[in-house]
């Protein structure tokens, strides 16, 4: 950074073609330095740039989360009152969150301005893609960009087709507490079985068993 720095303090202050050739044969013996220091520039202000860095690191792996098992006891089971959750669809309707009884849910917080969710969002699509056609699943991906339009257009560029939805009321602290993204996993008895805050891959054959097992389980 300080190097970069340096070049652009002797443009600006008018360097002589002399410093010029001087700089030119810098640039030559430090070529592979100049060129990390203008990607780590890129990745810092593009947020697609920073997109594609996190998934590369969240298709490692090391940043997952896993679904837990299920508790024993009802009094130490974290269960989320559908009644708390109120989401509008794009057309504006309420949506009955009443059909999300016995039903394995997936909810995914995001905004398009988030460059982390922007990275695990073609992991979501591919979930998506996967689970779309089981009647006993279901997807909430919430936008929570204040500009709605930004959020639509993000995943019409994009061509994501999860079904775009946005708070109609608080959101219950037990499933968001202000971090994007955020997503949370819950079994057919409402019971909270995943939340994990920060990018991750939800595309990996080992999540598909652990929903397929979600899945199997009875309400």
């Amino acid at each position: 950074m300080g190097i970069l720095i340096g070049i652009l303090t002797l443009y600006w202050l008018g360097i002589k073609r002399k410093n010029m050739e001087n700089l030119k044969i810098w640039l030559r013996k430090n070529a592979s330095t100049a060129v990390l220091t203008v990607l780590f520039i890129i990745v810092l202000v593009n947020k697609d740039a920073k997109a594609w860095l996190m998934r590369q690191v969240a298709s490692t792996g090391i940043l997952n989360s896993s679904i837990s098992e299920p508790q024993k006891k009802q009094n130490n089971a974290a269960k989320v009152s559908y009644t708390g959750l109120m989401l509008k669809n794009e057309e504006g309707k309420i949506v009955d969150t009443s059909a999300l009884q016995n039903k394995v849910v997936f909810i995914n917080f995001w905004a398009s301005w988030c460059p982390p969710c922007r990275a695990e969002f073609p992991s979501v699509q591919k979930l998506y893609d996967q689970y779309k056609n089981n009647p006993d699943m279901v997807f909430l991906t919430v936008n929570l960009d204040d500009n709605v339009s930004l959020g639509k257009s993000y995943l019409k560029e994009k061509g994501f087709t999860v079904p775009f939805l946005t708070p109609a009321g608080n959101i219950p602290d037990i499933l968001y507490s202000g971090s994007l993204p955020t997503t949370v996993v819950l079994d057919k008895k409402g019971e909270i079985r995943m939340q994990h805050i920060g990018v991750a891959d939800y595309s990996k054959d080992s999540f598909y068993k652990q929903i397929d097992e979600l899945l199997r389980e009875k309400p």
